[in-house]
């Protein structure tokens, strides 16, 4: 189990590991040329930038207030979170 403070400080390849293994797939949204990709796990929501035309992630930004879901309200039901 992982604070939010503690995921932001990690290495990128760990978040990364923290993604695939505790991550749980939300939503995803196209921003200009990136998809991004909505996952929550242990208490904070993280979103994933993934560039098709490079094939690589280009950020990771990971947050808990619902504030930041706002570009996913139209896509997402958070009742089975417990949030």
């Amino acid at each position: 189990m992982y604070t939010l403070e503690d995921f932001r400080v990690m290495p990128f390849e760990k978040k990364c590991d923290v993604i695939t293994f505790s991550g749980n797939y939300l939503s995803q949204r196209t921003l200009s040329d990136c998809k991004v990709f909505l996952y929550f796990t242990d208490g904070f929501f993280i979103e994933v930038f993934y560039s098709p035309r490079y094939q690589k992630v280009l950020m990771i930004n990971a947050f808990e207030k619902t504030l930041g879901l706002e570009p996913y309200l139209d896509r997402i039901s958070l009742a089975d979170l417990g949030v």
